[in-house]
């Protein structure tokens, strides 16, 4: 398994991707609506990972939720890994608890994500892109 992106919730999409191109030098970021998930996103690629943007799209967004909640900020960490389904399995032996089931994300990458509680109160989501 590896860190395939830090997931950071915002208020405005474009002003935050202007922030963080700034900040890191980054000239093109990738824009992509997800929804499913009711979010749009802002990725931007560094040399070992990704940092994702995310923006609600509609009330029912669960980061228009995260974000009245706890306003801006981390919403959680991706980690990859080649075998989603023997992950999930292997995991759930270990006593994790995920939210929901294993679905689809950005680009065709399958997702779900492991219950805050399970990891000491970090959201993290499992992903696997396609080949």
């Amino acid at each position: 398994m590896r860190i395939d992106h830090v997931a950071i919730a915002v208020n405005d999409l474009k002003e935050a991707a202007r922030t963080y191109s700034a900040a890191l030098n980054i000239q093109n970021v990738e824009y992509e609506r997800v929804e499913s998930e009711g979010v749009a996103v802002a990725i931007m690629h560094l040399e070992n990972g990704r940092i994702e943007l995310m923006e609600p799209v509609g009330d029912a967004s669960p980061i228009r939720r995260f974000l009245e909640k706890n306003g801006p900020g981390l919403h959680h960490i991706a980690l990859e890994t080649d075998d989603m389904d023997g992950e999930v399995d292997r995991m759930e032996s270990c006593g994790m608890r995920f939210l929901g089931k294993v679905r689809a994300g950005s680009a065709g990458t399958r997702v779900t994500f492991i219950h805050p509680k399970s990891l000491h109160g970090v959201l993290a989501e499992l992903c696997s892109h396609p080949k």
